[in-house]
């Protein structure tokens, strides 16, 4: 559905029409009032099993969903557009971000069932031989491991000789990348939960999908006309549907308003100021995207029990499985200061983060640059290496998946998947 209008600034003679102002919404959103303990274990469908987003990159068409559930698991094995289906419930990809390539991005060309998942973060060539060794037929690799366009498949690529004994072993390849991160209870909820209950707000909040981004009004003298310019309309695009139209009771003719899509906007202009009744009150109003509470990038978690730097410290060296992190203290700020407020982003965070005010920071990678921004403003900054801030969250999914699958298919976590990186 679409939510709150805004007036867009396009002049026609003798048509007035408002500039739009530009936002970004990178505002804090509180999306719960309760502890992160609480997050569900599954993204949340409108009705059994129809997603309520879509994404025209999904493999799959969210009305096709079926409800698998542990009670109707059947013991034996999957077809890959089945488990598909389920990782769709899980992150719909249209959460990812839009420079982003998620979703299947591998597909054999004989279907197989699927019989063993192997859950990795990078798709590296350790992990591919951890693959064939175990007979998978689809890795869910958290970094996509294709993500600009290729001309050509060599062997002199590492990437590419990937893909070409993936396709040769027929062995699936999906990434979900950033719509685990945005997802609720996903990536970015698993990371601040490190630090214990509390608050949680989404730093750059997602959006849903519209069909339609464009409310235009105006007057037209009667019946007769309204039908004449829809007619027009129809036969130039079939993005403009008919709101509603309204007898004024001053008797001074019809308002009518109708919504159209982005491609449809200019043509439907053109049509209108052909017609004079129209031309003389026409008002465009942008419609904004619906948020989606509790999805997007980032969260900030005011803590219902405030820990010291040190404290915060050992906390995220326990729940990431690290002996070492790397710390910058705030500036004014010593080990025994007070965290009550932390601002997290899985991975690379600073765009996220920038600004955030809060007095810890925990990601995966900051410039020295970004670090000193953020230490002068009095704010820490914890490290744990870019992938180390994301690599535990893969116990957590493969627990989530298991369950959706039928007892027949394997879900494994990569042994061998780990930082490039490392303290010697």
């Amino acid at each position: 559905m679409l939510t709150r209008c805004r007036r867009l600034s396009l002049t026609f003679s003798p048509l007035v029409y408002q500039r739009p102002r530009t936002t970004r919404t990178t505002q804090a959103a509180l999306y719960s009032s309760t502890s992160t303990s609480s997050i569900p274990p599954s993204f949340p469908t409108a009705g059994c099993g129809h997603s309520i987003l879509t994404d025209p990159r999904s493999s799959v068409r969210s009305s096709s969903i079926r409800c698998l559930s542990h009670a109707a698991r059947s013991p034996g094995m999957m077809e890959l557009k089945e488990v598909l289906q389920v990782l769709e419930q899980l992150a719909p990809l249209s959460l990812a971000e839009s420079w982003d390539n998620v979703g299947l991005l591998v597909e054999p060309s004989k279907p197989r069932p699927v019989k063993t998942v192997l859950l990795t973060n990078d798709l590296t060539e350790a992990v591919m031989e951890e693959a064939e060794a175990l007979s998978c037929d689809l890795i869910i690799s958290y970094h996509p491991p294709l993500f600009r366009p290729i001309k050509r498949l060599v062997q002199k690529d590492w990437k590419q000789r990937l893909t070409i004994r993936a396709v040769e072993a027929g062995i699936a390849i999906f990434s979900p990348h950033t719509s685990w991160d945005s997802v609720k209870g996903g990536v970015n909820d698993w990371l601040v939960g490190g630090l214990g209950s509390g608050q949680v707000l989404v730093l750059s909040q997602a959006l849903g999908s519209a069909s339609h981004s464009h409310k235009v009004e105006f007057m037209v003298k009667n019946t007769e006309e309204v039908n004449n310019i829809m007619e027009e309309m129809k036969a130039c695009d079939g993005g403009t549907t008919l709101q509603h139209a309204v007898n004024r009771p001053d008797g001074s003719g019809i308002q009518v308003s109708l919504t159209c899509s982005d491609s449809a906007l200019t043509p439907s202009v053109q049509i209108l100021l052909r017609h004079n009744a129209p031309s003389l009150s026409l008002s465009i109003l942008k419609l904004e995207k619906p948020p989606l509470p509790g999805h997007g990038q980032g969260r900030l978690s005011v803590l219902d029990q405030p820990v010291t730097v040190a404290t915060a410290i050992q906390k995220m060296k326990s729940h990431l499985g690290l002996s070492h992190l790397r710390l910058a203290l705030g500036s004014g700020q010593t080990l025994e200061s007070s965290v009550s407020t932390v601002a997290v982003c899985a991975g690379s965070g600073a765009s996220v983060l920038s600004g955030v005010k809060a007095d810890l920071y925990i990601t995966g990678e900051m410039s020295h640059h970004e670090v000193l921004d953020a230490a002068a403003m009095g704010t820490s900054v914890i490290l744990s290496d870019h992938s180390n801030s994301e690599r535990g969250y893969l116990a957590v999914f493969r627990e989530r998946l298991a369950v959706r699958l039928p007892e027949g298919v394997t879900v494994v976590v990569s042994k061998v998947d780990r930082d490039p990186l490392e303290v010697v």
